[in-house]
């Protein structure tokens, strides 16, 4: 072991203190937009969608202002332009579950039931058509899925699905669930496979 330089200790203390700000700002947003977009139930979808996404807008800002993460997106000139299209997405961080919504079409996400019962934030969750499936009963979840995933999809919604079913670390290998392949083709809309390396720089369980 060696010690840390001045320098790399200035480093540290500033990604401390910035990493402490905006796991506060996260919190206060949720307890923030979460009413708004509870109190717009009754309001169009359309609208609540708008709403809520000001939401990852806001957190994409303060990541970039107290931590300096940035983000750069290649292949947007391969989404089709004049249909839904299903997403089967790499899941190493909380990152993609906000930033996807900021450069892909009106979405849905196949999530698990529970974070939709969390109070505020997850009460919010459900207005905004996510396809809530239960892991502890595979073959509903799977109906679930294939049913509501068909409905959105002919609503106009792109389908996000993390195949994987939870967060694996960079370069970790996990199977992948069914799911999204059975969506695919009882369905017949395209997929568009997406890669990231978020879990490089916002792990799993990390500060």
């Amino acid at each position: 072991m060696t010690q840390q330089n001045s320098s790399s200790q200035k480093n540290s203390l500033r990604v401390y203190i910035g990493s402490s700000i905006f796991f506060i700002y996260i919190i206060l947003s949720v307890l923030f937009f979460g009413p708004l977009v509870i109190l717009c139930a009754f309001f169009p979808f359309s609208f609540r969608y708008r709403l809520a996404n000001v939401w990852p807008v806001t957190i994409m800002f303060m990541a970039r202002i107290c931590c300096g993460l940035k983000h750069e997106v290649e292949g947007l000139e391969n989404l089709p332009k004049d249909q839904a299209f299903i997403v089967l997405s790499k899941h190493q961080s909380a990152w993609e579950t906000l930033a996807l919504r900021l450069f892909l079409p009106m979405q849905t996400t196949v999530l698990k039931k529970s974070l939709t019962q969390i109070p505020i934030g997850g009460w919010a969750l459900s207005l905004l058509k996510p396809i809530a499936i239960d892991r502890e009963k595979p073959r509903a979840a799977l109906r679930t899925l294939t049913e509501q995933g068909i409905a959105r999809l002919k609503e106009g919604l792109v389908v996000i699905i993390y195949p994987e079913g939870t967060r694996a670390a960079p370069g970790e290998d996990k199977k992948f669930n069914i799911g999204g392949a059975m969506l695919a083709q009882k369905s017949g809309y395209p997929v568009i496979p997406l890669a990231h390396n978020a879990g490089d720089f916002w792990p799993r369980y990390s500060f």
